[in-house]
């Protein structure tokens, strides 16, 4: 079985993607991770995100065993990450590996941004994970707080809602709703509620 989790930033689709691997045993990626350790790479390397170079030659050397996902979680790189994943060749670089790991038997839970529409678009389970920009830049905010991290409530919304303009306008595989995916609003919903909503509708999803 794949299930393909797409939505906005600190949507929650994360957590649920976790929590649907676990409790159907089936392997999870966080693929905005890999976009993550390619931005980081280009800022460790003393270059901008938006060096299309440097950025294709870090998607091209990404090596998926060896992420430091604390490191990967900053506010700083996750911003570098929006400008590096609207570039078409470091998309194009990261494809295959996404795909290898979704044709690695007994199936998998995918989240990011182009799951549903271009990832895996025969995905058995499409889910699209949303929620108000004001309650996803409190999550994050608290997120980057509990690291240890500064997180001013009012930036992060500023910084989301630019996240949401670039990821839905940019050229290549944009943040959109694929046609046969289901809607999950978590603006009011918990942790728990939300992992609930989401098996309902895979097992929807397998009975029909």
């Amino acid at each position: 079985m794949i299930i393909a989790i797409d939505g906005p930033a600190a949507s929650g689709k994360g957590t649920i993607g976790k929590r649907l691997a676990a409790h159907y045993g089936l392997r999870h990626l966080d693929t905005g991770l890999l976009y993550r350790a390619v931005a980081k790479s280009v800022i460790d390397g003393g270059q901008t995100p938006d060096n299309v170079d440097a950025a294709v030659a870090a998607a091209k050397a990404l090596d998926p065993s060896r992420f430091d996902e604390a490191a990967l979680k900053g506010p700083a790189v996750g911003e570098a990450a929006s400008f590096v994943s609207a570039i078409p060749q470091v998309r194009a670089a990261l494809v295959k590996l996404q795909r290898d790991f979704v044709a690695t038997p007994p199936g998998a839970v995918l989240d990011g941004r182009d799951i549903g529409t271009v990832i895996c678009p025969d995905a058995d389970v499409k889910i699209f994970v949303t929620a108000a920009p004001e309650v996803r830049a409190r999550r994050r905010a608290m997120e980057y707080r509990a690291a240890g991290k500064d997180g001013d409530e009012a930036t992060v919304l500023t910084d989301i809602r630019k996240r949401d303009e670039r990821d839905s306008n940019r050229s290549a595989s944009p943040l959109r709703q694929a046609d046969d995916a289901h809607l999950l609003d978590t603006t009011d919903l918990d942790v728990e509620a939300a992992v609930a909503a989401a098996i309902a509708i895979v097992e929807k999803c397998r009975t029909s």
